[in-house]
């Protein structure tokens, strides 16, 4: 690039930095317009802050402007409830690069709470979403829900009520959960179609699932890898499974704590899950019928180790697991797998290190095929899994990950 170029480059960036401001957005009527307009106005560099208050909206907001922190005074401070929303939107769509979310609450949204599409660098920073009115069908889908993102940063977040997931990451990359709460959820933490994932210090409880690490069909991201779940309290989930009938986590079982479903390289270690009536860990293959060709269905490459497990999977409630329970005369095991090590679209070899045994082998010859199930329970499940190289720490861009320290 020509130096003088780069030079008019240069100075347009110190410009807008020195003329970089905050846009004060008090309490009082109107809300509605004075937020969004401080969205619409802010320019790279500003900081929107709205004061402490609570704020009451009857449609969503949406910022598209890159370098923008919006800031409140707090989660129990700066309320932005939408129990007057028209629409049936997010309350916060993010749709540029460079943002942070903090220090704000967003209640009773009719659709998702906070959300990030096809942003680089989004960071939500001590939020609470919440559906004030407990779980309900009706209540929105996602509650922190960054998708097609990269460089994803979630800290003490806390989510209640969704009714599909709490913490959501969908078809993104380099992804860092941590310090965060999800409960009263379907599921409490999900990672969905995604690479590169690091989920810590969490509390994952009283949700229907705890957490989850899925890879779905016919979507525009696929072929989800390398996750680590570590440190992560995933304890006491067992709230009824109130996700709308048709949604793919309307399939979770009530107390399940961490369910692995056709995704690869997924390493679960150092983290206490108790209290959960089905099982502590699962690892499925995906079920359903689909029609896409370059989908794998099966979990492949799964490290458990060096867990802290107690008492899970006294009163499963996945199908049929009441008749294993008998046949094995014990609770279910911490570790269940279905078993599945070949399908016509699995081009990958199925390598397993499971060793918080004992582990429930189900050794089904297909996907979901629970009826010829042939049941064998080992102290552990070793397939390769030496081979199976725990991923490489996530590293953000140093300015964002600064802001989670």
């Amino acid at each position: 690039m020509p130096k003088l170029m780069l030079a008019l480059l240069a100075a347009t960036a110190l410009t807008g930095a020195a003329h970089a401001k905050t846009i004060a957005v008090p309490p009082g009527p109107d809300a509605q317009e004075r937020i969004q307009t401080a969205l619409l106005d802010a320019k790279p560099g500003d900081v929107v802050q709205i004061a402490a208050g609570r704020y009451d909206l009857v449609d969503g907001l949406s910022l598209d402007v890159d370098d923008v922190t919006v800031k409140g005074a707090g989660p129990e401070a700066t309320i932005l409830s939408f129990k007057g929303q028209k629409g049936a939107g997010e309350g916060l769509l993010v749709t540029s690069d460079r943002v942070t979310i903090r220090d704000l609450a967003v209640e009773d949204t009719r659709g998702d709470g906070l959300k990030s599409k096809g942003s680089d660098q989004i960071s939500f920073i001590n939020v609470r979403v919440e559906w004030t009115g407990g779980p309900k069908e009706t209540n929105g889908a996602y509650g922190v829900y960054p998708v097609s993102s990269s460089n994803v940063l979630i800290d003490r977040a806390v989510v209640r009520g969704a009714s599909d997931a709490g913490i959501y990451v969908g078809q993104s990359k380099n992804i860092v959960v941590k310090r965060s709460r999800a409960e009263f959820n379907v599921a409490g933490i999900e990672i969905e179609n995604s690479m590169s994932a690091d989920v810590f210090d969490n509390v994952a409880t009283r949700n229907t699932g705890g957490i989850l690490v899925f890879d779905l069909p016919n979507l525009p991201v696929m072929g989800g890898h390398s996750t680590r779940l570590f440190r992560n309290r995933v304890v006491d989930n067992d709230t009824p499974n109130f996700a709308p009938a048709g949604n793919i986590v309307a399939g979770v079982p009530v107390g399940t704590g961490v369910m692995i479903m056709a995704n690869r390289n997924v390493h679960v270690f150092d983290n206490e899950i108790a209290g959960n009536q089905s099982t502590a860990v699962m690892l499925v293959s995906y079920t359903q019928k689909f029609d896409d060709k370059t989908y794998n269905p099966l979990a492949r490459d799964i490290v458990v180790r060096d867990n802290r497990i107690g008492r899970n999977g006294w009163d499963p409630k996945f199908a049929g697991g009441d008749i294993i329970k008998g046949l094995l005369g014990r609770d279910i095991p911490p570790v269940m797998w279905d078993g599945v090590t070949s399908h016509p679209q699995n081009s990958d070899p199925v390598r397993m290190r499971l060793t918080d045994g004992p582990v429930l082998n189900l050794r089904l010859p297909g996907p979901g095929q629970v009826d010829k199930a042939n049941p064998d329970m080992t102290p552990n499940v070793a397939i390769d899994g030496a081979a199976v190289a725990e991923p490489a720490p996530v590293v953000l861009p140093k300015a964002q990950a600064d802001l989670g320290a």
